[in-house]
């Protein structure tokens, strides 16, 4: 893949974390070519559950955490940050037309001609539903010169079965130290889940338990006038 094409890629997920789990190799691929990435991040994540392991956080403090956290894994990924200020949990609740009409100001503004999203209705939790469908919508709305591509991550159990297995796939082993430090920039959510993967695996250290798991990046090549959200 030449991933020196592309002029500009706009990431848009709703949470910090979302970005380096599905996404930060790819977008660190991006980076080495000399590519700008841009992250319209919706939230904070501050309705998330976890608190650090052990806690060092609380219902007050977490969304600056939070905020730092995303922060921290933006410049390990070296990529340009957009915090749209919206609530956690709320994103479903938004108008999918106000919120198509943004992130297309923000696509013309920036020429992307790639951008990724989840997929509405296969990303399992409602902001990465309305958070997709708004950005389906947006492209959707540009004039067709202008339009980027759009890469969409799915990972709910009936993906496969409905809308196949994705059609891009990049192996991302050469930068998979990178994608763990960002990864690892959000101490409050994944200390707890990194020791899990390694308990479940026959990996020595953490990183090989991460690597089995996080290797490889699968996204879908949507065509936005052929799919229903």
């Amino acid at each position: 893949m030449n991933f020196s094409e592309h002029k500009h890629v706009v990431v848009i997920y709703p949470h910090p974390d979302d970005e380096s789990f599905g996404t930060a190799g790819t977008i660190t691929k991006f980076r080495e070519a000399g590519v700008p990435v841009t992250y319209l991040c919706g939230t904070l994540g501050e309705m998330g559950r976890n608190m650090g392991n052990p806690f060092f956080a609380n219902r007050e403090t977490l969304p600056q955490i939070r905020k730092q956290e995303l922060i921290d894994a933006c410049n390990v990924l070296d990529m340009n940050l957009e915090m749209l200020g919206y609530r956690d949990k709320t994103i479903e609740f938004e108008s999918r037309d106000d919120l198509a009409e943004r992130f297309k100001n923000y696509l013309e503004d920036l020429g992307a001609t790639l951008v990724i999203t989840f997929y509405p209705g296969y990303a399992v939790h409602p902001d990465h539903n309305a958070m997709g469908a708004a950005a389906f919508e947006a492209v959707k709305r540009m004039s067709l010169e202008k339009r980027p591509e759009v890469w969409a991550t799915a990972f709910s159990n009936d993906r496969i079965e409905n809308i196949g297995k994705p059609n891009v796939v990049i192996d991302i082993l050469d930068v998979f130290d990178t994608k763990l430090d960002a990864i690892k920039s959000h101490r409050s959510q994944v200390e707890g889940m990194l020791n899990q993967l390694l308990s479940h695996s026959e990996a020595d250290n953490e990183r090989d338990a991460a690597l089995e798991r996080f290797r490889y990046e699968g996204f879908y090549d949507v065509n936005i006038d052929e799919v229903d959200y």
